[in-house]
């Protein structure tokens, strides 16, 4: 087997798990045993590394995907381009948008749910949220055409 089918698997596997760890694992048990803003503040900063490994590792599996053009090579390089989008997007956009609010807010205990920043905090986490499921379900769907 080639080096660069092994390195597209490892790259993408890398990528998806890391998704599924901080997503369904590591961000739960936080806000489930610390306080919120405590949680909030260590979440955050973890997200810049977060996305630099998500951009890494989706990167290397483009090349990879552009080096081996195999099977399935169309809908992988439209799935790959859009997670890398949309975790571009995340990572350049939404969370110094977010950060900045944060900042801003203080503190998620003691400031209202209907204070208009805690609002557009709660609009730019729904649309990270849905962009990282979506770089999830798209993971999947290139596990999947492996």
């Amino acid at each position: 087997m080639s080096f660069i089918p092994v390195l597209y698997r490892l790259a993408l596997s890398f990528w998806i798990g890391g998704v599924a760890l901080f997503t369904f694992v590591l961000t739960p048990i936080l806000f489930k045993t610390q306080p919120r803003d405590l949680a909030g503040r260590i979440v955050g900063v973890l997200f810049p590394g977060y996305f630099r490994w998500g951009l890494a590792c989706g990167a290397v599996a483009l090349v990879c995907l552009l080096l081996q053009r195999g099977r399935h090579f169309i809908p992988a390089l439209v799935l790959l381009v859009l997670m890398l989008a949309a975790t571009s997007f995340q990572a350049l956009v939404i969370e110094p948008k977010a950060a900045a609010l944060k900042e801003q807010i203080g503190s998620f205990e003691t400031t209202p749910k209907d204070d208009p920043l805690r609002q557009e905090f709660s609009r730019l986490h729904a649309v990270s949220a849905v962009c990282n499921l979506a770089v999830f379900a798209g993971g999947v769907v290139l596990i999947i055409l492996l």
